[in-house]
């Protein structure tokens, strides 16, 4: 039976609606309440009241929760504090954002001081630490929940599970989102339905261990049992005999009536009571079965003709209407203006004389910076709140459909390392972005002035490339579009009061389908020095052109200097074959900025330029996916030999 994804299809839908009184899966709406299922907190290490500590811990859970109703998965840290989440597969943003919501509310309830910290509910599952999501202890299996009842047939049962878990595990672990169902026929009159998942960011391997680990769990805790479940922060694997996720057909078993109390948490050990209470009641059997059973069969042959071509027309009669339906959605779809769309989200649109009052009519010394597409200016919204004002030039590249493509795109991305849109202005010729204002302006402000770039430690530049590596990472896997940049830069890269960069100007932002691996155009359009070959040169783009100029942006990072500023009119020299030649000489250390070298980590500079070198390779299969980079950046010890055979011979391009 093929697994499902995300939502059954709506032609489903169509005939569930019809059917409704012969069967009735689970669905979640926005009024769900979260079905807690449990804490831990283990108690190893603990925070001080009002410490550094606990004021982050309360931003990143504000800013998780905050973002939770516009995507399904999402993950934030500043390199001592590390907040994620991750919602059930088959759930609607409202039902997530809910429950990630109620999680971020209760965890710090549960969990006043601790560290480290996890909560479950059915639709989410919520963690902070200050660990790596990538630490080997995420992997580790937390508790299982089971159905006291047994099942009739435990051999047979048990052999037709395994098969299925297996399945269900082998293709969630492949899939991007990490998440897929399946059911299997136990019997004529039932069946198994079975749901896994991994966070999203995990690599399939990763996943794959993860779920050998829970299935194992699974093993010595449910066989035989008409249901169960294992959890760790990291993934679970869930069965019933009922279907308790959206279905991509119809089912006939009766749902049972599921109580969850609190699972029994014992706060010393930070373990499940190892005898977990029974959450679910059968519902009460049919009385007098043996006399229904006869009428049923007393029934005139007639009766059943008429009763199947009337659910067979109904059928057609839905699958025709459905079709008819989509097909108007299309053609709706297509006439549809994407600049009157815009114009029609009032909830974003600022009026042109609000951002007049607010930039003091674009007075020059409100001027805070000069875009290729036009300048930027600092205001004050009547609230007090301190804006970044984007006003496009009228003779500039970036005209209505770039402008509408930034407006589209960046309204979509909720992420910690990301520059975030708080509106926009479009009247006459005006086109106007308004932004969250970033006091410390953009990277390259501080990093190649000689002065300013005293202020840039390492820790701090350490902390800057995680940041960019988190918001790639989001753009190009976890946010609802896979959006490649294609102009990725320092002066694109913003700085708040506390130095965490955020990656802005998405007016060359394109956005590619979940299978789609790259693209071509006939214009480039970019910042040369940061452009991929095979982009400069041939017009083709994909995740792996930002992972090209990611790599660009961490050499220049660590040397200070500018990747331009090795141009000589007798020397094609730059700096990635500058590093290069370092590199293979065994002298990159020469390669870091003189400031640095005093105090530094040596071994993370090493492991950064090793990075930054895998990413600007010329062929693009060489070039690690910002998945891996992330992984690099927080595990690097297990996986030194692994990507160090991946590094290839330099280039001399541009």
């Amino acid at each position: 039976m093929e697994p499902c994804t995300k939502t059954a299809p709506r032609s489903r839908v169509v005939l569930l609606f019809f059917f409704v009184a012969l069967s009735s899966p689970v669905s979640f709406s926005s009024s769900f309440n979260p079905v807690f299922l449990a804490y831990f907190c283990p108690n190893t290490t603990v925070f001080k009241p009002n410490s550094i500590y606990h004021s982050e811990v309360s931003s990143i859970l504000s800013s998780l929760s905050s973002n939770a109703d516009s995507d399904f998965y999402n993950m934030c840290g500043d390199g001592n504090v590390f907040g994620s989440y991750y919602c059930r597969g088959d759930v609607t943003s409202d039902v997530c954002g809910n429950c990630v919501e109620t999680a971020a509310n209760n965890i710090t309830q549960y969990c006043p001081y601790e560290k480290t910290a996890y909560i479950y509910y059915d639709a989410c599952t919520f963690v902070y630490s200050n660990q790596s999501f990538f630490s080997s202890d995420f992997q580790a299996l937390q508790f299982s929940m089971w159905n006291t009842q047994n099942v009739s047939d435990p051999t047979r049962f048990n052999q037709i599970l395994g098969n299925t878990i297996k399945n269900v595990t082998t293709v969630a672990a492949s899939n991007p989102k990490k998440f897929a169902t399946q059911e299997a026929n136990i019997s004529q009159f039932q069946e198994i339905y079975c749901l896994a998942q991994c966070r999203p960011y995990l690599l399939e391997n990763d996943c794959s261990k993860c779920f050998s680990n829970a299935i194992e769990y699974l093993s010595i805790c449910c066989a035989g049992k008409e249901g169960g479940r294992a959890y760790s922060p990291n993934c679970n694997i869930r069965y019933e005999i009922y279907p308790f996720y959206q279905l991509t057909a119809s089912a006939s078993a009766p749902s049972p009536i599921f109580v969850s109390p609190p699972l029994l948490i014992n706060r010393t050990s930070g373990k499940a009571s190892a005898h977990p209470p029974s959450i679910f009641v059968s519902p009460p059997l049919l009385n007098n079965r043996t006399s229904i059973s006869e009428k049923r069969r007393s029934l005139p042959r007639k009766i059943t003709i008429v009763v199947l071509a009337a659910a067979a027309g109904v059928i057609l009669f839905s699958i025709v209407l459905y079709c008819l339906l989509i097909q108007k959605k299309k053609e709706d779809r297509s006439k549809d203006n994407g600049l009157n769309a815009i114009k029609n989200a009032e909830s974003l649109q600022f009026d042109f004389s609000r951002i007049l009052a607010a930039t003091n009519n674009f007075v020059d010394v409100n001027k805070i910076g000069e875009g290729g597409f036009g300048s930027v200016y600092v205001g004050k919204l009547p609230n007090g709140q301190e804006i970044a004002v984007k006003r496009l030039s009228r003779n500039s590249g970036q005209g209505a459909t770039e402008f509408k493509n930034e407006v589209v795109l960046v309204a979509k991305l909720q992420h910690c390392n990301l520059a975030r849109l708080l509106g926009f202005c479009l009247e006459g010729e005006e086109k106007i972005l308004i932004y969250e204002f970033v006091p410390n302006k953009s990277l390259d402000y501080f990093l190649f002035d000689p002065e300013k770039r005293l202020q840039l430690d390492w820790s701090g530049r350490y902390k800057i490339i995680g940041g960019i590596a988190r918001g790639l990472l989001y753009l190009h896997e976890d946010s609802r579009l896979r959006i490649i940049h294609r102009d990725l830069k320092a002066s694109n890269v913003l700085l708040d009061g506390d130095m965490n960069p955020k990656i802005s100007d998405f007016g060359l932002a394109r956005s590619f389908g979940v299978d789609q691996i790259q693209a071509s155009t006939n214009r480039i359009v970019g910042t040369y020095g940061y452009m991929s070959p095979e982009y400069a040169m041939h017009g083709q783009f994909s995740v792996k052109s930002d992972v090209f100029s990611f790599g660009v942006l961490v050499l220049e990072i660590i040397s200070g200097k500018k990747n331009s500023s090795f141009y000589q009119p007798d020397n094609a020299d730059n700096l990635i074959s500058y590093a290069w030649r370092h590199w293979n000489a065994g002298t990159a250390y020469e390669l870091i900025d003189s400031i640095l070298k005093e105090n530094c980590s040596r071994s993370e500079i090493m492991r950064c330029i090793h990075i930054g070198l895998l990413c600007v390779q010329e062929d693009v299969a060489d070039r690690p996916t910002m998945a891996n980079i992330v992984l690099m950046l927080n595990n690097y010890s297990g996986n030194r030999d692994r990507i160090g055979q991946h590094l290839t011979t330099p280039f001399h391009h541009h």
